[in-house]
C-alpha cells in the first residue's frame, strides 16, 4: 500500500470512533410538577446549578422534558405515563406530595428524584431516609411539616390572637390533612383555636375569605401546594383587604405581597435534586443515596404589607428574619 493512501485510511479509522461518539444521544430528564413553569420561576435555576454542579448541563449533554400539571393534579398521571413512554433516564417529581406518589405508581425501574413536602416514609415514597430502597429519593422539603412552628410566629405577631384560620386545598389530602392535624394538635398546646377552609380554585378562595370576614378570625395560615401557591397574588391581596395577618410556607408569597414566610428555601432544595439527578445519570442507585432534609430555612417579612395591616412587627421578630422586604 502506497504511504499516502495508508495514511489516509488511518486518518478515516481514528476519526471513525470520535464521529461515532459525537451522535451518541445525550441522557434526558423527565421534569414533572404539578404547578406551572411561573411558580417554579424561583426555583428552577436552583435545579440548574446542582446539574452543572453534577458535570450536567441543559442542551449540552442532558437534555429535559418538562411536563407541568397547571394546578390539575389528576393530569399527573398521564403526563409520568408520557415521560415513561419517552425512555427518560431520571423523572425529576416536585410540586407537593402527589407528584412523586404518581411517579412512583407509574414505574418501579426509572430512577425518580423527588421534592416531598410531607415525610417520605409515612408517604411510602421510601423505606427508610437512610436507605431508600427502590428506585426514588430525593429531598424532603418540610412543607407542611412546619405548622406548628408558623403558628408560632403568628402568635409572635400578634400575643393577643385567640382564633386562626388555617385555609387549605381539600382535594390533596396527602398534604392537607397533616396541616390540619399538626395546626390543631398545636393549637392546642398553645390555646388557640382553629377554624379550618378548603379551597380548590380561585372562587372557592373567594369564598373562604368571605367566611373570614364574617368568623373574623385573628390570623390566617395559608397551606402549600396547589392552587394555593398559584394563586399567591388573589391570597395577598384578599389579606390585605380583609386587613388579616398571614403566614405562608413561601417567601414568594411574601415577594408579591403576603405579610410574612417561614419555609425551607425552595431553590436549595432544588438544587439538591439537580445533583441527586447527575449523579444518577452517572450511575449512583437512587436506592443508595440517602433522602436530604432541608437544612436552610427562610423568614421573611414584608414591612410595608405590616405597615398597611397596622401591624408593629416586633424588634426581636424583625432581627430573626432572614430578609426584610421594604
Amino acid at each position: 500500500m502506497k504511504r499516502r493512501a495508508f495514511i489516509t485510511l488511518l486518518g478515516g479509522v481514528a476519526a471513525w470512533p470520535l464521529a461515532a461518539r459525537a451522535q451518541q444521544p445525550i441522557p434526558t430528564i423527565g421534569f414533572l410538577h404539578s404547578q406551572s413553569p411561573e411558580a417554579l420561576a424561583d426555583a428552577l435555576p436552583g435545579f440548574r446549578q446542582g446539574l452543572k454542579e453534577a458535570g450536567y448541563s441543559e442542551g449540552e449533554n442532558v437534555a429535559i422534558e418538562y411536563r407541568w400539571a397547571e394546578n390539575q393534579l389528576d393530569r399527573l398521571p398521564a403526563l409520568a405515563g408520557d415521560l415513561v413512554r419517552k425512555g427518560v433516564a431520571v423523572i425529576v417529581a416536585g410540586g407537593g406530595s402527589a407528584t412523586p406518589l404518581v411517579a412512583k405508581a407509574v414505574t418501579t425501574a426509572i430512577p425518580v428524584v423527588f421534592n416531598a413536602g410531607g415525610d417520605p416514609v409515612k408517604l411510602g415514597l421510601v423505606a427508610s431516609l437512610s436507605r431508600p430502597g427502590g428506585n426514588l429519593t430525593g429531598v424532603n422539603f418540610f412543607a407542611g411539616q412546619l405548622t406548628a412552628k408558623r403558628l408560632e410566629l403568628l402568635r409572635e405577631l400578634g400575643p393577643g390572637a385567640a382564633r386562626v384560620a388555617v385555609l387549605v386545598n381539600p382535594a390533596n389530602p396527602t398534604d392537607s390533612e397533616p396541616i390540619v392535624h399538626d395546626a390543631q394538635a398545636a393549637a392546642r398546646a398553645m390555646g388557640l383555636q382553629i377554624l379550618v377552609l378548603g379551597a380548590t380554585s380561585s372562587k372557592e378562595i373567594d369564598a373562604a375569605f368571605a367566611t373570614l370576614a364574617r368568623e373574623r378570625p385573628d390570623a390566617l395560615l395559608v397551606g402549600t401546594g396547589p392552587p394555593l401557591t398559584a394563586r399567591r397574588v388573589q391570597l395577598a391581596q384578599l389579606a390585605a383587604y380583609h386587613k388579616i395577618p398571614a403566614i405562608y410556607a413561601l417567601r414568594q408569597n411574601v415577594e408579591i405581597g403576603g405579610l410574612i414566610s417561614y419555609g425551607a428555601s425552595l431553590r436549595e432544595a432544588y438544587r439538591q435534586v439537580g445533583i441527586y439527578s447527575g449523579r444518577i445519570l452517572k450511575g449512583a442507585s437512587p436506592s443508595d443515596l440517602p433522602v436530604v432534609q432541608s437544612t436552610k430555612f427562610e423568614l421573611v417579612i414584608n414591612a410595608q404589607t405590616a405597615r398597611m395591616l397596622g401591624l408593629d412587627v416586633p424588634p426581636t421578630l424583625l432581627a430573626r428574619a432572614d430578609e426584610v422586604i421594604e
